[in-house]
């Protein structure tokens, strides 16, 4: 692929790659290499992405990445998505410690980056499914009972009527 076109991507889609990774691996670092790893591979690959289709095909790559990663048995020490490293300022005013960010860390990985891809990033249930290889039913149910579990949390917060 083009350098020109892979910077043009970077430049676009480089924070929405490491707050997806960052949701589903919990690590700040380990955030920063599927970011650079995604690109790694555009830059030394032959790929054509269809125009308009550029950030689910990024997503997934980030996705299929952030599996590796955590199959990989060289896997470092995890910080926990409860911490942010001081070095992360910029990515601490996105997650401020809020009520919300709260209730979202109290629920299960897979259901939080269901909720992440379909809310924060806009996709819709289609691309979510395609990017986590799951079932269009399988995420519509993970939304669903995430929303349940998002409702329990928040009412330690006193939120009676949300989601």
């Amino acid at each position: 692929m083009n350098n020109d076109v892979v910077l043009k991507l970077y430049e676009k889609y480089a924070q929405d790659i490491f707050r997806f990774a960052y949701s589903y691996l919990n690590s700040y670092s380990d955030a920063q290499d599927v970011v650079h790893e995604v690109f790694l591979k555009l830059l030394k690959s032959n790929i054509r992405i269809t125009e308009g289709k550029e950030k689910s095909y990024i997503l997934k790559m980030a996705a299929n990445n952030c599996k590796d990663l955590l199959k990989s048995k060289n896997r470092s020490a995890v910080i926990s998505f409860n911490e942010l490293p001081s070095s992360a300022e910029a990515y601490e005013d996105d997650f401020k410690d809020n009520e919300l960010t709260a209730a979202l860390k109290k629920i299960p990985e897979n259901y939080r980056i269901v909720i992440h891809l379909h809310y924060y990033e806009e996709l819709s249930v289609k691309e979510t499914a395609k990017i986590l290889k799951l079932s269009v039913s399988c995420v519509s149910m993970r939304l669903t009972r995430a929303k349940e579990m998002l409702r329990e949390a928040l009412k330690e917060y006193s939120y009676e009527e949300i989601l």
